[in-house]
């Protein structure tokens, strides 16, 4: 029983919500769009921002780890995500942490590094849509306006008393990802969709 259970294939902490998504989503009339994206790698990297390894790492990984606060940089390979002057979220598409870890390990070196992969922690919902803003506002005291909240941002913040952390995307109009812990992610669905009932 305990072979079994290690070697299964990880499911997402939100594969039962998927028809109910996409449901809303249809009915939406193209309002709002929600969606999992499930499993995807994340690792939690700590290093000095000011010493070399915060180069060499944004070397290996094909970009520069994002030193604004609350600021994102994205590439084919990976989302980086500012936490704190020393703390990042990286995310990657599903089953790349492994390489992505090594590629950070190997090129810090000697230098220390703190690499943790959470990729169980959380999982991600995407909301996208014209009426994706104003279903948000509804739960999270964030100013969502794209001036204050434009593609690019992120912050760890509560929407509907659950903690998430919200990226607004990089591109306009492709909407925001909700990162949220596993065990809050089904009442995190219910919520929006008890939010965006006016829409669906």
């Amino acid at each position: 029983m305990a072979d079994t259970a290690l070697t299964a294939p990880p499911r997402s902490p939100l594969s039962h919500a998927a028809a109910r998504l996409a449901a809303a989503t249809r009915t939406s009339g193209g309002a709002i769009r929600l969606a999992e994206l499930p499993l995807l790698a994340q690792l939690d990297v700590r290093l000095d921002a000011k010493g070399p390894a915060a180069d060499t790492v944004g070397l290996a990984l094909g970009l520069q780890l994002p030193l604004a606060p609350n600021s994102v940089v994205h590439t084919d390979r990976a989302t980086a995500l500012w936490l704190g002057p020393d703390e990042w979220l990286l995310l990657g598409r599903p089953g790349t942490q492994r390489d992505l870890e090594n590629r950070i390990r190997t090129a810090a070196g000697d230098e220390h590094v703190s690499v943790t992969d959470v990729s169980a922690q959380r999982t991600t919902l995407l909301v996208t849509g014209p009426r994706a803003r104003d279903l948000l506002s509804r739960g999270c005291s964030l100013d969502l306006h794209p001036r204050a909240f434009g593609p690019g941002r992120c912050a760890q913040t509560t929407l509907g008393r659950t903690q998430i952390v919200l990226v607004a995307r990089d591109r306009p109009r492709a909407g925001f990802w909700l990162l949220v812990r596993s065990s809050f992610a089904g009442y995190l669905v219910d919520w929006l969709l008890d939010a965006a009932t006016e829409y669906i």
